[in-house]
């Protein structure tokens, strides 16, 4: 069963005359054998009488899956896999996109509440763990892992980063127009399928003062969209009707090698 995308947190934008607004080119990716990534592209305005200058902060999350890494040592000259690690609720994608850099648009505190940024975004220690307030900031988690858990969670965001799945662009948003602005959200092919939520933050002076969420699905259509199905709702039946298929196969080849 897919895991379902967890609602992002509440987040009050702070008062102002000023507001943003923003739209998906697409909404609904399809995937077939053939898919080859996707590009879409957000397009938007920002609304404000008092023409202060602005920046915008584009934060798109994807399902959140668990994610088991493990590491390698040495044993009697062979590398082996150590005790592995299981993160949960670490997103299967995610972007963050913005004007300038993040920590030139915002304080610490800002941007840890809203995850915004590889540095903040929060991924579900493994093991024992315990929630802390620090830096007037709570979620700030804490592992069973003690210091080791860095280590661990930067192995994360660089295999996630490798396969294309984790960026962050600190040029990715760009006033295209007075007021308007764009960004693109690049999807790879390994993209994982279900809900993506996306976020448009606008900052003045350090202050998220206006917030807007859209919604992406990706799904797989036809033939593939049905053995996903069967894959994730009947485990067992998939795996039998796998086994058979195989046997059948085998059976098949050697029969018509045996004829020649």
């Amino acid at each position: 069963m897919q895991a379902a995308l967890p609602p992002p947190p509440t987040l009050v934008a702070e008062p102002s005359s000023a507001m943003v607004s923003a739209a998906l080119t697409e909404t609904h990716v399809r995937v077939t054998s053939g898919f080859r990534g996707a590009r879409i592209v957000l397009y938007g305005a920002v609304f404000d009488p008092a023409a202060k200058p602005s920046d915008v902060v584009v934060l798109v999350r994807g399902p959140d899956q668990p994610i088991r890494i493990a590491r390698k040592s040495r044993v009697a000259g062979i590398w082996i896999n150590g005790r592995p690690v299981v993160f949960e609720g670490a997103p299967g994608f995610y972007m963050a996109a913005s004007t300038r850099p993040l920590q030139d648009i915002a304080g610490f505190a800002a941007l840890r509440r809203l995850g915004a940024g590889l540095d903040h975004l929060n991924i579900a220690a493994p093991a024992e763990q315990r929630i802390s307030t620090r830096y007037g900031v709570r979620d700030m988690v804490v592992s069973s892992l003690g210091a080791d858990y860095l280590d661990w969670r930067r192995g994360v965001l660089r295999l996630k980063a490798a396969a294309g799945l984790y960026n962050a662009d600190a040029a990715g948003v760009q006033f295209v127009d007075r007021g308007l602005f764009r960004s693109e959200i690049q999807l790879p092919a390994s993209a994982p399928i279900g809900e993506y939520s996306a976020r448009i933050v606008l900052f003045q002076d350090g202050r998220a003062v206006s917030i807007r969420d859209r919604t992406l699905r990706v799904e797989k259509v036809g033939a593939e969209r049905a053995l996903y199905l069967l894959a994730h709702q009947r485990p067992w039946t998939y795996g039998l009707a796998s086994v058979a298929v195989a046997l059948l196969a085998g059976w098949g080849a050697s029969a018509a090698f045996r004829r020649r």
